[in-house]
């Protein structure tokens, strides 16, 4: 089902791109929803019928990041190799994780309550045809860190009853006393330190998280709008 559910995300993505499939030359599908061989990559491209020679990357249990290490790995992609349009596909289903209530695994709740089927993609490359490319935003720069004494704070394991998450009380905190440094080492090459500037869109991992970064930062409410909306 998650290369199923990835395919009606890149047909979107494909038909308001407009251009013809032949013109993908790369493939980045990326889930926390199982594990297979051959990958969801390899049925996705005989789903929507890619050539197959496209060349393509499966990445497993990204969880959280998921996205935004897709899109930093694509741009990557992109500026390294001329005329290439990188397909990304994100999807997701939440049946790995679901099982009944449990004393011993209270934290699975907070994934099921959160959480839903779905999938997403975009189409991106690094010398736009304006003639025919509408291109809707530009990645700029990425970045990646690990927060110090944050091992634990989030984990997921494959066992015989599914996908199991582990969960720290206090990730919100985690984050939020992190951020300001994070964002700084991040926007340090662009020469940004004013956080009201920027237009945000974060994983939406909870409304603690989002209530402590919104005051670590001092950001208004319709800072967040975007993110509160998605979850």
């Amino acid at each position: 089902e998650v290369p199923k559910l990835g395919k009606e995300a890149a047909l979107k993505a494909i038909k308001e791109w407009g251009q013809t499939k032949s013109r993908i030359t790369h493939l980045v599908f990326c889930t926390t929803s199982g594990v297979d061989m051959p990958g969801a990559d390899y049925h996705l491209t005989k789903l929507l019928g890619l050539r197959p020679s496209v060349k393509r990357l499966m990445m497993y249990q990204q969880g959280c990041f998921a996205g935004g290490t897709v899109l930093r790995l694509a741009k990557d992609l992109a500026e390294n190799n001329r005329g290439a349009r990188v397909l990304v596909v994100c999807s997701e289903i939440t049946a790995v994780t679901f099982r009944g209530p449990s004393d011993t695994h209270l934290d699975s709740l907070v994934g099921q309550a959160l959480f839903g089927d779905g999938a997403a993609a975009v189409i991106i490359g690094a010398d736009p045809d304006a003639s025919v490319e509408r291109p809707l935003f530009q990645l700029v720069s990425a970045a990646q860190t690990v927060l110090p004494d944050s091992h634990g704070a989030i984990d997921g394991h494959l066992r015989e009853v599914g996908l199991t998450f582990h969960l720290l009380k206090d990730v919100p905190g985690l984050i939020s006393k992190n951020i300001e440094k994070s964002l700084a080492e991040a926007f340090y090459p662009l020469g940004i330190t004013d956080w009201n500037s920027i237009f945000w869109i974060a994983h939406p991992g909870g409304p603690a998280i989002l209530d402590q970064v919104e005051a670590k930062l001092g950001l208004p409410l319709e800072k967040m709008r975007a993110t509160r909306e998605v979850l």
